[in-house]
């Protein structure tokens, strides 16, 4: 509740006092430990689970910080490591928007993190609240989850008790365990004052997926049978809900869905496992599901967040890859023609747009650009592709990764839901993208909405994974980390597509590149190890190896190891 006006400066100097003993008691009990450094970047924190309690009792009190700051608007903490091993957890905080934390408090949960006594804690959070403008009387609200990791239920604890140093003023959503993406949807939907988005809790995210996919598949379903590889991650729980709620119109067979049993968790198996591998988990090529001509299946990752699809080809019996590039060239070309079929007029024509990081596959961008689907390059991570993509008045983002949504602009919701249509035709491909709309999460990418917004373009199309595939051939590529004595020196611009530093080492790539059939190569220093990632693609698997090749004995040059 805010304060009262009548509140003398005494009982508010003791509430004070009262607050920061509290942060004091909740600290001893979660002290620090030494020697470890703790950042907070794209994906939160992320180390060790046995690592991290200091770390959740100190993102619980941000939580709040951040709430009362925004006036009482719900905040949302997520504790997972995604793709990670099952020994690792991490934790996320989600903003009212559903969007990751603003980038400029991603150094306030550092510098919280870091304090290496109760002291130091006790100072720099009355710093940050005082710095922030924080009225502590505000009221906060907070949604928080977890995936299915053993280390989840102590490390839920640690976040329980930074909250609970608040008392009465914060108001709690345990969601218990699902996935990410929910998180980011319950969260967003609680905050749309118009009650339009949705209903902010599980049941009403499977509800809305569950209408908006009816109404895209019409009379096309039942659809040709799904495998789904969960990971042996909270994705299982998820499709297990969402599938009760959807019934017979996607026949959907969950693999890998032991969710309890100890180390099964991302282990050779969910999207991580086949993007990197660029094979089959083992469970599946031993089940034989996929032998079957037109078979398709996908894999989510440990949380959810991310999605690839493949089959296997029917006549050599290799396996075939739709990673995200393959999802965002189909999606963005299907609702481009969507688009073009609902015929707006002048003053409310849409267009649709692509965002990629220079990971992408050189094939796919030349398929986009040549039929006239614009493209941005950002730099890795979720948040410049999200924010690239709000530019645009539908925007895809994918990392090649199976990381990615569609993005609809406020003002193209607006301009469909008031367009007065020319034609039956016009009519229909106005309802299908306003039916993707909500269809589509948003607010991050999500492994359970992105699989129904590829079925339900294939069943559109008429397509199954091999006609999908056919629409241009990845060029061959490799990544190689080669490990550097400093990192530091090199200094990637453009998108991370060209390096600044060292002077000189950019023109000797380039000269590298021209010796290679469409050869593309660049450098990209990591965030978090000394080493930097060389990619390297030409028109021949042995000419990708070649060049990376060299790159590579250019960065170690560079960095004085040759």
């Amino acid at each position: 509740m805010s304060s009262s006006p009548t509140k003398s400066p005494k009982d508010a100097a003791h509430e004070h006092a009262l607050l920061l003993n509290s942060i004091a008691e909740g600290a001893n009990e979660y002290p620090k430990p030494e020697h470890v450094n703790f950042t907070y970047g794209t994906a939160g924190f992320r180390t060790l689970a046995t690592k991290l309690p200091p770390v959740l009792f100190r993102v619980g009190l941000l939580a709040v910080l951040r709430s009362k700051r925004l006036e009482g608007a719900t905040i949302g903490v997520m504790v997972t490591a995604s793709h990670n091993p099952e020994p690792d957890n991490g934790v996320k905080l989600v903003d009212p928007s559903g969007e990751m934390l603003d980038p400029t408090w991603e150094a306030h949960a550092t510098a919280l993190s870091n304090c290496p006594t109760t002291e130091s804690l006790i100072s720099t959070f009355t710093t940050l609240a005082t710095h922030l403008r924080v009225d502590l009387h505000q009221p906060a609200n907070i949604v928080y989850a977890r995936d299915t990791r053993p280390s989840g239920p102590d490390l839920i604890k640690a976040l329980e008790r930074g909250f609970s140093v608040f008392g009465e003023s914060v108001k709690l959503n345990d969601l218990g365990i699902t996935t990410t993406p929910i998180l980011h949807y319950v969260v967003k939907a609680t905050n749309d004052r118009t009650g339009e988005y949705g209903t902010p809790n599980i049941k009403g995210y499977n509800e809305k997926m569950s209408k908006a996919f009816k109404t895209l598949i019409g009379n096309r379903g039942p659809l040709a049978p799904l495998y789904v590889d969960c990971a042996n991650g909270v994705g299982a729980n998820a499709l297990s809900d969402f599938t009760a709620t959807l019934g017979e119109i996607l026949p959907v067979h969950p693999l890998n869905t032991a969710t309890t049993t100890q180390g099964a968790l991302n282990h050779q198996c969910g999207a991580d496992f086949v993007k990197t591998k660029q094979a089959l988990p083992p469970s599946i090529q031993q089940s034989g599901v996929l032998a079957k001509p037109n078979t398709r299946a996908c894999s989510f990752d440990g949380d959810a967040d991310r999605i690839v699809f493949y089959y296997q080809h029917e006549t050599k019996g290799t396996f075939r890859l739709l990673d995200g590039d393959k999802i965002a060239v189909m999606v963005a070309m299907f609702l481009g023609d969507l688009v073009v079929k609902a015929k707006l007029d002048e003053e409310h024509k849409l267009q649709v747009g692509v965002v990629q990081t220079a990971y992408a596959n050189g094939s796919s961008t030349k398929y986009l650009t040549s039929r006239n689907i614009p493209v941005t390059c950002v730099p890795t991570g979720v948040k410049h592709l999200h924010h690239a993509a709000q530019r645009y008045d539908i925007g895809v983002y994918f990392e090649a990764n199976g990381h990615g949504t569609v993005l609809f602009a406020d003002h193209a919701i607006k301009a469909l839901k008031s367009a007065s249509p020319q034609s039956p035709d016009s009519a229909n491909a106005i309802k299908n993208l306003l039916a993707f709309s909500e269809l589509i999460n948003q607010a991050v990418g999500d492994a359970l909405s992105d699989m129904l917004l590829v079925e339900a373009v294939l069943a559109h199309r008429g397509w199954g994974a091999s006609e999908w595939d056919a629409g241009y051939e990845d060029l061959p590529n490799r990544l190689v980390k080669v490990e550097v004595p400093d990192r530091n020196i090199f200094v990637a611009v453009d998108a991370e597509r060209k390096l600044q530093y060292p002077l000189g080492l950019q023109d000797k790539i380039e000269d590298a590149m021209k010796k290679y059939d469409m050869g593309r190569s660049f450098v990209r220093p990591s965030g978090t190890e000394d080493c930097v990632r060389v990619y390297a693609e030409a028109k021949t698997t042995t000419e990708a190896e070649n060049l990376a090749i060299a790159v590579t004995d250019l960065v170690k040059m560079a960095s004085g190891q040759i």
